[in-house]
């Protein structure tokens, strides 16, 4: 585990424990047990399973919250959007585990407070790479981009090769929609 303190240790072990077995077959037994703390230090920290993964959201929307202030105040530019997700490539590879924990717990998200705001978060992402009256093909290109980011981080972790290759991979196809969407080709 590269994270130090105890906060992060817990939400590191919990994440594993997740795709390992599960969110629901996970308890915070086993997770103070691969720990190796007692239930009532893990408890100091998260009282639930819920609030663990609340709280690894949290550590995910932080970036993408940002992210979206600052496009708001920026030009709605090509050069903007390609900044946008490349900052958003940055953000999701931070953040690979939880995504691939999303991909595979989708009902369990969607149970969760956690998975409306994150859906809130993409629509306000979507409108800022798509023109605001862009024709219906360049917003499904617009919103493919994002979904290549996330599907991308998720299918190519079994694909041989360089993270960071494959991560430049897939921003470079996500910024080929979204300038496709924008009017610019080639």
């Amino acid at each position: 585990m590269a994270r130090g303190n105890t906060r992060q240790r817990i939400q590191d072990v919990a994440l594993e424990l997740f795709a390992e077995q599960g969110y629901e077959k996970t308890s915070l037994r086993e997770i103070a047990e691969r720990l190796d703390v007692s239930k009532a230090a893990l408890y100091y920290h998260f009282k639930t399973k819920e609030d663990i993964l609340v709280s690894l959201f949290q550590d995910l929307t932080r970036p993408m919250d940002e992210l979206i202030e600052w496009g708001q105040t920026q030009p709605h530019t090509l050069e903007t959007k390609k900044e946008i997700l490349s900052r958003y490539s940055a953000a999701l590879s931070g953040a690979a585990p939880l995504f691939r924990f999303m991909q595979e717990n989708q009902a369990t998200v969607r149970d969760l407070s956690v998975g409306e705001t994150f859906k809130d978060r993409m629509l306000t992402m979507l409108e800022l790479i798509k023109e605001p009256e862009a024709a219906l093909p360049d917003q499904v290109r617009c919103f493919s981009a994002l979904f290549t980011m996330h599907a991308g981080m998720f299918l190519l972790k079994d694909v041989e090769g360089d993270p960071e290759d494959k991560r430049r991979a897939v921003l470079e196809v996500a910024i080929d929609l979204v300038s496709q969407a924008h009017g610019v080709t080639g």
